[in-house]
């Protein structure tokens, strides 16, 4: 049974950016959004099945600088087929944390197929990540983020959290409308 919940793992990873790019969808975007705001945050609104390919492009784009993409479980299942290409693009600096509570809390909490007992750590191997770890507690986690930080990309990280957004933290916030997204996002490219 996970102890691990969405807010506690975006603290976590709040407490350890630096100034990487960080691509948050759908479960972790609200929880993200509201401990993080930086101009390096590219919100990844709407996009659902679609962070990961989002964090590809601009890892390629950006070699030198480490991107986080911040996915959710249900938002992964739509474009699995994501993991064989980022595997096969092979960026050293990207670092994918899957937020795994088996439903699509977004939209209602709906379960996802498969549910929680989905390996997608498995999967991430299978396709060619060179790096995989799973987290099913905040302090393993915590203590372990600079072990995941240090491997080469491209890494996966499974977060089996509990099944519940009740965590304090917001689910549905959305800063900004896909126009001013746009704009911020090619703004930010020029100077990172």
């Amino acid at each position: 049974m996970s102890t691990l919940t969405r807010a506690a793992a975006a603290r976590i990873l709040a407490a350890r950016r630096q100034d990487e790019l960080v691509v948050p969808t759908m479960t972790p975007l609200a929880a993200w959004h509201a401990l993080q705001q930086s101009e390096l945050d590219i919100l990844g609104v709407g996009a659902m099945g679609s962070a990961s390919s989002m964090a590809l492009g601009l890892a390629l784009a950006r070699p030198a600088r480490k991107v986080w993409v911040l996915d959710g479980d249900g938002s992964l299942l739509m474009q699995l087929g994501s993991l064989a290409t980022i595997a096969s693009a092979a960026p050293g600096n990207f670092y994918h944390f899957v937020f795994h509570n088996g439903v699509y809390a977004f939209s209602g909490s709906q379960d996802v197929p498969g549910g929680r007992s989905i390996d997608f750590a498995g999967m991430a191997r299978a396709a060619g990540y060179p790096a995989t770890f799973v987290f099913d507690d905040a302090e393993s986690f915590s203590t372990s983020l600079e072990e995941v930080l240090a491997k080469s990309g491209p890494v996966l990280v499974q977060l089996k959290l509990e099944p519940t957004t009740e965590d304090g933290l917001p689910l549905r916030e959305i800063p900004l409308n896909a126009r001013e997204r746009g704009a911020r996002l090619r703004e930010i490219l020029t100077r990172v």
